[in-house]
């Protein structure tokens, strides 16, 4: 499918500035991609800037596992032995906590801890199992996605504050990702849709982001990704990037990312959280 990224009338303007007016005095940099109303609106607010992703990449990881389950050359049934050694300390890593001797996994169960709940190495031992960061850079060329960039993985990560800056991405290019899967742009096949779509709307990260003012029981595909905070007390990010079903069962696809903040954490997930509530509003009104 071809998208027409135009807006479709003039009053998406009057919801961007309501969007900027929400931003425009917080002491952070904050990227915005919205693309709704069955593809004719789109909004975007320094979309076009590169920004880390911290977890975020951790979404075209799995769609890259699936890719590969899809080509037969995986099985989500696969098991895979995972040692101590695997499992990094000083890492959010739900993996470790309940298996810290190790365990034997399937890559169903692996993607599933590194996307829903952001195991730090459950990510790493996926990246291993796909050949590296470079494979996956590799795949999102394929279908298309530039402007995503994922050059180091957690371990990396962890070891300085400024690598983590490698893997960034805009939120133009995010939110065309989030479409190619929801639309299903020969990125996967309806079973690994379905299995992934599972996972993220089950996500237990970040709740308080673009679910945090949503009626309950809104239906949220999406995937966070969160940095420290630095001695310098900046955050280098508080993202949240997903597709929120409307109740008329249309998707609104978003990207919202929050960089080199100097607010308060609560703050820069409730700027997440202002934006979706805006949009939401706007689409439902």
């Amino acid at each position: 499918m071809a998208f027409s990224y135009v807006n479709s009338n003039a009053q998406i303007d009057d919801l961007k500035i309501e969007i900027e007016s929400l931003i425009k005095n917080k002491k952070a940099t904050v990227g915005v991609s919205v693309i709704a109303n069955n593809f004719k609106d789109t909004l975007n607010i320094n979309g076009n800037l590169h920004y880390p992703m911290l977890s975020v990449f951790k979404f075209p990881i799995a769609l890259a596992v699936l890719s590969e389950v899809d080509k037969e050359n995986f099985n989500l049934n696969q098991k895979i032995s995972i040692s101590s050694k695997d499992l990094l300390p000083d890492t959010w890593s739900p993996i470790r906590e309940k298996f810290p001797y190790g365990t034997t996994m399937t890559i169903a169960d692996i993607t599933k801890y590194t996307v829903a709940q952001s195991d730090n190495n459950g990510c790493d031992i996926l990246l291993r199992l796909l050949g590296g960061t470079a494979t996956i850079e590799t795949f999102l060329l394929q279908h298309q996605v530039t402007d995503i960039s994922i050059k180091v993985n957690e371990e990396d990560m962890h070891k300085e504050w400024d690598i983590q800056y490698q893997n960034w991405a805009t939120p133009i290019a995010l939110t065309n990702l989030l479409t190619k899967f929801y639309t299903n742009d020969k990125i996967l096949s309806k079973e690994s849709f379905d299995f992934l779509w599972k996972i993220m709307v089950e996500t237990t990260t970040g709740t308080d982001r673009l679910k945090g003012q949503l009626p309950k029981g809104t239906i949220v595909a999406h995937k966070t990704g969160t940095s420290f905070t630095n001695d310098k007390n900046i955050t280098a990010a508080i993202n949240d990037i997903g597709i929120i079903i409307l109740p008329n069962g249309n998707p609104i696809f978003i990207s919202a990312l929050v960089s080199n903040s100097e607010e308060e954490g609560k703050t820069n997930e409730k700027i997440i959280s202002d934006i979706a509530k805006k949009i939401w509003d706007y689409y439902t009104k």
